[in-house]
C-alpha cells in the first residue's frame, strides 16, 4: 500500500515541484519568524537580540490585561469586526444572488467589474476617496445635505459616525471580490434542478430560497468558519488611513495599538504580547466555529 502511494507521488513529481515555491514562501515568511514569539516573554533589547535579551516571564501580559488602553482597543476591535461580520458577511451572498438573476450579459459583466474593482486598490487610495467624498466643504454627501438645508457633518472626525464608515467602506471594498466565490458555487448547481422547479411552477424567489441557497450552504459554512477569526483580526491599513485624533476612543483597534506601542514607542515586547494574544484568540474562534459547524452540519474545514 505504501509503495503505491509513493509511486503515485513520484508520477506527479512535477506538480509537487510547482508547489515548492509556495512551501518555501510559507517556511521563510510565516513559519520561520515564529521563533520571534518568545519576545513576548522577554524584555527585548535590540542590541542583545532575541535570544540574548533577559526573560520577563508574564510581565508583559500582566501589563497588557491590567492597562485601561488595552481594554478600550479590544472593545473597539470586537465591536467593529462584529459589525463587519454581521453586515459584511451577508453582503456578497446577496450580491451574488442578484447578479445571478441578471439575464442581460453586458449589464451582468459591468456590475461584476465595477463591484470588485475596489478590491484591487490600496487603502491609501480608497481612504483618500472616502475622505474627499465625505469632506464637509467639498464632499458629495455634504453637498447633497446642503440642498435639504442640513448643516455639514464632519463624518471622519465624528465619533458617532466613524465605526459606520469603517464597516460600510469595508463592505464597499470587499463585497464584489467575495461574491466571486458564491457565484462559483451557484455555477456548480445542476441546471436540471431549476428546470424541474419551473415545471412545478415555483417563482424565482422560491427557486432562490429552496434551491440556490441550500446548494450554496456548504460554501457559506466554510466561509463563515474562516471569517470567524476576523472578529479579533482587524484591517490595519483601513483603520490606519482613516483614523485621526478625534476618533481614537472609538476607532483605535488592536493592530493600530500594536503599531503605536511597537514601532512608535519601541516597546517591542509589549507589542509582541498584544500580537500573540490576538492570534491565540483568533485560533480559538476558528476552532470553536469549526466545532459548532460539525455539530449542526457536515461541512467543516477539518
Amino acid at each position: 500500500m505504501k509503495h503505491s502511494i509513493w509511486k503515485d507521488y513520484a508520477s506527479h513529481k512535477y506538480m509537487f515541484l510547482m508547489l515548492l515555491p509556495v512551501l518555501v514562501y510559507f517556511a521563510i515568511f510565516h513559519y520561520g519568524p515564529m521563533y520571534g514569539v518568545i519576545i513576548a516573554f522577554k524584555d527585548y533589547k535590540i542590541l542583545e537580540g532575541t535570544l540574548g535579551s533577559p526573560w520577563a516571564g508574564l510581565d508583559n501580559f500582566r501589563e497588557l490585561f491590567g492597562g485601561y488602553a488595552f481594554g478600550t482597543v479590544l472593545r473597539n476591535t470586537l465591536i467593529i469586526n462584529f459589525y463587519k461580520l454581521v453586515f459584511g458577511f451577508s453582503a456578497p451572498i446577496v450580491l451574488a444572488l442578484l447578479i445571478n438573476e441578471v439575464s442581460v450579459g453586458w449589464f451582468k459583466k459591468s456590475v461584476q467589474t465595477i463591484s470588485y474593482l475596489p478590491h484591487f486598490l490600496s487603502w491609501v487610495v480608497l481612504a483618500g476617496l472616502v475622505i474627499e467624498f465625505l469632506s464637509p466643504s467639498r464632499g458629495a454627501v455634504n453637498m447633497a445635505l446642503a440642498w435639504f438645508g442640513i448643516d455639514p457633518i464632519y463624518f471622519i472626525t465624528e465619533p458617532g459616525w466613524f465605526r459606520a464608515i469603517l464597516v460600510s467602506t469595508d463592505i464597499w471594498q470587499t463585497v464584489g471580490f467575495s461574491a466571486i466565490i458564491y457565484l462559483a458555487a451557484i455555477a456548480g448547481i445542476n441546471p436540471e434542478m431549476y428546470e424541474a422547479a419551473e415545471v412545478d411552477g415555483i417563482s424565482r424567489v422560491q427557486k432562490i430560497w429552496y434551491i440556490t441557497l441550500p446548494s450554496m450552504a456548504p460554501v457559506i459554512v466554510i466561509m463563515l468558519i474562516l471569517n470567524s477569526g476576523a472578529i479579533i483580526n482587524d484591517d490595519f491599513e483601513q483603520v490606519f488611513n482613516l483614523l485621526n485624533a478625534k476618533v481614537m476612543e472609538v476607532g483605535d483597534v488592536l493592530s493600530t495599538y500594536t503599531y503605536t506601542e511597537g514601532l512608535l514607542k519601541m516597546n517591542y515586547s509589549y507589542a509582541a504580547a498584544v500580537g500573540l494574544f490576538k492570534n491565540v484568540v483568533a485560533l480559538i474562534l476558528v476552532l470553536t466555529a469549526n466545532y459548532l459547524a460539525s455539530k449542526f452540519s457536515d461541512e467543516t474545514i477539518f
